[in-house]
Parts: C-alpha cells; sequence; structure tokens
C-alpha cells in the first residue's frame, strides 16, 4: 500500500463551530478513518455523510441540532477531513471507498439507521443501503445519485473539466462557490484545514474522475445491481435536493420514479446551492428530526 498521510491535529484546532472530537477506526490495511460520533448511544442514529471534496465539519449546525435528541454520526472518508489520506490517485478507487465505509459500518455495528446523504455520501452511502438495507431504517436523498454510465449534466462536465485541469485544487474555494450564500473567510479555511498541501488532496482531485458517468466506467455493473436492490427498498426514502444545484438538479425523478420507499413521502426541494448543508442547515435538521421521529 501506499504511504499514509495524516494531517497534524493542529490544522483542526480552534475551528468555527466545530468542537467535536474525532473518534478513529483502523479500516483496510491500517488506514485510521475519523468520525464524529455525538449524542446519547442508546439513541437512534443518524448517519451523515458528506461527499468532495467536504468533510464532517459540513454538517457541524445539524449535529448540534441533533445531538440532545439522537446518536449522530458524521465519518470522514478515507482522503477527506480528519482521515488518513494517500498520496497516489491510483490507490482510490470507488469499489474500495465503498469496502473501507461498509468496514467502517459493520464493525461500529451501527443499526436502525437514519441515513442523510449528499453528493458522494449518496454514491457511496446509498451502496450500503443496497448491501446492507436491514441495517437503514430510512433513507433522505439530497444532491446526489448512484450513475451506471448513462451520461452526465452540464453541470457535472464543467466540474469535471475544472477538476482535471486546475493546477492547485482550491478546497474552500470549491465550497465557497458551491453553496448559494457566501462563506465566511474562517469557514473556508476549515474545509482547507485537512490539506497541508497538494499531496494530501489525491482523493479530492480523483473523485470526479471515478464518478460511473460512461459505461467505460468501473464500478457501472456494481452501481447497476444497487438499483436492483434499491427497486425492492420499501423502507421510506425521502428527497430533499435543492433549487440550485447544477450538478444533481432533477436527480430527486429517478429516485421517486425507481424505489418504492419514496412512495406517500413529503418529499421536499430546499434552498440552495449544490452544498445546501451550507444553506439550510436548520430545515435540513428539523427535517431530519420530523423524518427520523
Amino acid at each position: 500500500m501506499s504511504r499514509v498521510l495524516r494531517t497534524p491535529d493542529a490544522r483542526f484546532e480552534g475551528l468555527k463551530d466545530f468542537p467535536y472530537a474525532a473518534h478513529h477506526l483502523e479500516v483496510g490495511e491500517g488506514l485510521r478513518l475519523a468520525y464524529v460520533d455525538e449524542g446519547p448511544r442508546d439513541a437512534p442514529v443518524v448517519l451523515l455523510m458528506h461527499g468532495e471534496p467536504t468533510w464532517s465539519y459540513l454538517y457541524r449546525h445539524i449535529i448540534a441540532a441533533l445531538q440532545d435528541r439522537f446518536r449522530v454520526v458524521a465519518p470522514d472518508l478515507i482522503g477527506f477531513g480528519r482521515s488518513d489520506k494517500l498520496p497516489e490517485e491510483a490507490y482510490y478507487s470507488y469499489e474500495r471507498h465503498v469496502a473501507w465505509m461498509r468496514e467502517w459500518l459493520e464493525r461500529l455495528d451501527l443499526r436502525d439507521v437514519t441515513l442523510f446523504c449528499q453528493d458522494w455520501g449518496g454514491l457511496i452511502g446509498l451502496r450500503l443501503v443496497a448491501a446492507l438495507p436491514e441495517r437503514f431504517a430510512r433513507v433522505i436523498a439530497a444532491n446526489t445519485g448512484l450513475p451506471t454510465g448513462t451520461g452526465m449534466s452540464e453541470g457535472f462536465r464543467a466540474w469535471l473539466e475544472f477538476s482535471q485541469s486546475v493546477p492547485v485544487f482550491p478546497v474552500g474555494m470549491i465550497v465557497n462557490g458551491g453553496a448559494a450564500r457566501e462563506l465566511e473567510s474562517a469557514e473556508i479555511a476549515a474545509y482547507d484545514a485537512p490539506f497541508p498541501d497538494e499531496s494530501y488532496k489525491a482523493a479530492a482531485r480523483v473523485f470526479p474522475r471515478l464518478v460511473p458517468v460512461t459505461p467505460e466506467h468501473a464500478s457501472v455493473a456494481e452501481n447497476g445491481a444497487a438499483w436492483c436492490a434499491l427497486e425492492r427498498f420499501d423502507k421510506p426514502f425521502l428527497t430533499a435536493f435543492s433549487d440550485r444545484d447544477p450538478v444533481t438538479n432533477g436527480g430527486e425523478r429517478i429516485f421517486q420514479a425507481r424505489v418504492p420507499g419514496t412512495r406517500g413521502q413529503p418529499h421536499v426541494t430546499l434552498p440552495g446551492g449544490h452544498f445546501l448543508q451550507e444553506d439550510c442547515p436548520d430545515e435540513i435538521a428539523r427535517l431530519i428530526a420530523d423524518f427520523a421521529g
């Protein structure tokens, strides 16, 4: 395996609105996966899964709003946040990320889970739902998808071209640009914190290339199999896409057409850009609390 990079803890000290301790679990070949785990251990579990190029900081306000009532768990994907990183892009694959997160979920033995997933949090999280439906009580999908090689939106095409050509990958600027509101400088700095230099950004850089938007992409067959499982998933499944996301606009209709659990659910359109957690965290927290019961 590639050498492992570990962001110094000092870079995460004093981040705005993020007092949460990091818990750790080793997955794969000794990779340390970090996660937030707040609230009563015997409370219903809410799992918050982030995407590209964010980390659990994205959910800071939602964690604060839910932690008195729920056990709120927010992992950092390998390559992001406070989790270990690998400097070689070639080591990252869609299937490895799914395997790492499945191992983490099973090792923690999370059950009766309410999943909120966005961006790659859905590409990975929905694979977990498909593989382990018995562990999930309900799902909220927001600004995400489960592609099977049938093309891409113009918004995603522009993102793909930008992400692969920009010489310095500007993580904080990307998150700021993907939110409808203007982030404060301290918030932008918090998104840059996991990446001391470009060598730490291999996962962030490669993720857009891993989205299976063409028939030639890896993981097309695996995602197709996951759709077969989701087409039998009849537990509550809610869509909560935002109204200003050029990347996933209209994606909620695919879930509503194919997942039985979406029927009769109070689907919502939330105000915000791609990173809707930055634009309407209070609305998301209320939605999760009401949905989880």
